[in-house]
């Protein structure tokens, strides 16, 4: 949806002060803005992402569900769901498990995800090859179908 002049901000958001949502930005359910985070035009973000304070999110950019970002992250690329990132540029550290157990997912359900977090992030695997891998994961554990779901919508490559 490229240059549509509209801007759509879903509910229950907490948006702190001095935050910026440009034009044809997409935003989900339950977010968390806080205070001077910017998201430049066409960017997407999901539910229950948590974006921290001085965030900048480039262009077309897509940030996952249930993410979470440290003060000052600079995403340049596409945040997968579930994943924690900081810096500038962001690198990823780990997953949002603390934000999965205050939403009520199973100490299961977040193992499987930290799992396929160390499949795409720590194995040596190519993009494709942890795609892979995934997808046979998410067949034992649907927590991991978001994630890979994510990948295959992502466009400015991802933060890895």
């Amino acid at each position: 949806m490229q240059d549509i002049g509209v801007t759509r901000v879903g509910s229950h958001n907490w948006v702190m002060a001095y935050v910026h949502i440009a034009h044809d930005c997409v935003v989900g359910d339950h977010t968390t803005f806080a205070n001077c985070t910017n998201l430049a035009g066409h960017v997407h973000v999901d539910d229950w992402a948590i974006l921290g304070g001085y965030t900048g999110v480039h262009q077309f950019c897509k940030v996952g569900a249930h993410c979470m970002t440290a003060v000052g992250t600079v995403l340049l690329q596409d945040l997968p769901t579930y994943v924690l990132a900081s810096g500038n540029t962001a690198q990823a550290h780990g997953i949002n498990s603390e934000g999965l157990k205050r939403r009520g997912f199973s100490a299961e359900a977040i193992a499987g995800i930290k799992r396929a977090y160390k499949t795409l992030y720590r194995s040596g695997l190519t993009l494709e090859e942890a795609r892979a891998q995934l997808a046979l994961q998410a067949d034992e554990v649907a927590e991991v179908r978001p994630l890979l779901d994510f990948l295959g919508r992502a466009t400015r490559g991802i933060v890895r």
